[in-house]
């Protein structure tokens, strides 16, 4: 089975398609924008993160959109940015416990509270993440999340060791975060859906500079915004759920918007990288047949492609594709490429 999907870079050419997914995104998806000069701006400076010359991660930002091959249509989004925090403070809200006690009265209470933080910075960042409904909970979604992954795996030193994913924090159905309303709108006098269009124009470290620099007492917060805290928007479930199965871990740290998980890995714990391997590409017109699905990509940067193949085996070091497959990786006979095995998904 072959998945139908490829993932490559994001082109101008691709804007509209992006603009109706930016649309789709979540309350809090604050990095797509549905914005159209931003929407650009973020296509271009994928290009451009592409094109550069890079031995160590910067400022670069790096953008990808989900194909499906029968029709053309661009049904996803995703990206990865080299470094979060590179030329502004990138803050989260770490958990902290404090001991109050007194001896005295032979009483001694831990305390949950959250501490503003920018531990976070330098690391890697996956996001834009977003995928038309129909294909959320299909194999195509979990091939466009994987494929950052690969792209890491290719040029590991373009990125920082520890990768990163702020997901979506529970909302209401006006799209109003209760964390939002018991702590940020105190400090800022706008409602979360501002806030919101403030941080896509990339003002995240002003909007944090206003948040409380001291420890906020949970017990001290409404109980919306205590429940709210680390919890997964039901509509991020999927892509919170394929990090995890990479080896992704829930962190110290929650989002200091709507308090929604920060997921971590180092690159060498994140089994699509940990797992992959170099392959000899062997077009034939009939691909052997074996058991494992496998991510294929190919080693380019400017031209990075992935594919998703199933019931594919690789042997003597040569994976077998059909001149179809090799096509959509642009690749031929004696190219090498990236080979991840991963479990079987739903088509």
């Amino acid at each position: 089975m072959n998945s139908g999907f490829v993932v490559r870079p994001a082109t101008p050419r691709d804007f509209e398609a992006v603009e109706r997914l930016a649309e789709q995104a979540l309350p809090g998806v604050f990095s797509l924008p549905a914005d159209p000069v931003r929407l650009s701006r973020k296509i271009e400076s994928s290009l451009s993160s592409l094109s550069a010359d890079v031995s160590y991660p910067g400022e670069e930002d790096y953008f990808f959109v989900l194909e499906d091959l029968a029709t053309g249509e661009v049904i996803g989004c995703a990206g990865i940015q080299a470094t979060c925090g590179y030329r502004k403070p990138f803050y989260s809200f770490r958990h902290e416990t404090f001991i109050h006690a007194s001896p005295g009265l032979n009483i001694s209470n831990k305390i949950h509270v959250l501490a503003l933080s920018h531990d976070l910075g330098e690391s890697s960042l996956l996001r834009s993440f977003q995928v038309a409904s129909p294909f959320l909970n299909t194999a195509a979604a979990e091939l466009l999340s994987l494929s950052r992954l690969l792209f890491v795996a290719n040029h590991p030193t373009r990125f920082s060791n520890r990768l990163i994913a702020e997901i979506v924090g529970i909302s209401d159905a006006a799209g109003q975060s209760p964390f939002w309303e018991a702590v940020g709108l105190h400090f800022y006098g706008m409602d979360y859906q501002e806030a919101e269009r403030l941080h896509a124009d990339d003002d995240r470290a002003y909007l944090a500079e206003l948040l409380p620099h001291y420890p906020l007492y949970v017990n001290l917060l409404p109980d919306a915004a205590q429940h709210a805290i680390g919890q997964v928007h039901p509509g991020a479930t999927r892509p919170y759920e394929i990090l995890l199965e990479q080896g992704f871990e829930p962190e110290r740290y929650v989002d200091v918007y709507d308090a929604g998980p920060t997921l971590a890995a180092e690159q060498h714990q994140i089994r699509a990288i940990r797992n992959s391997d170099l392959c000899r590409v062997h077009v034939t017109e009939s691909p052997a047949v074996g058991n494992t699905c496998l991510l294929v990509a190919n080693l380019s940067v400017s031209d990075f492609r992935v594919v998703l193949l199933g019931a594919r085996t690789c042997k003597d070091g040569a994976v077998m594709l059909s001149q179809q497959e090799a096509n959509a990786l642009g690749c031929k006979s004696g190219d090498f490429v990236r080979i991840s095995p991963v479990k079987q998904v739903a088509s």
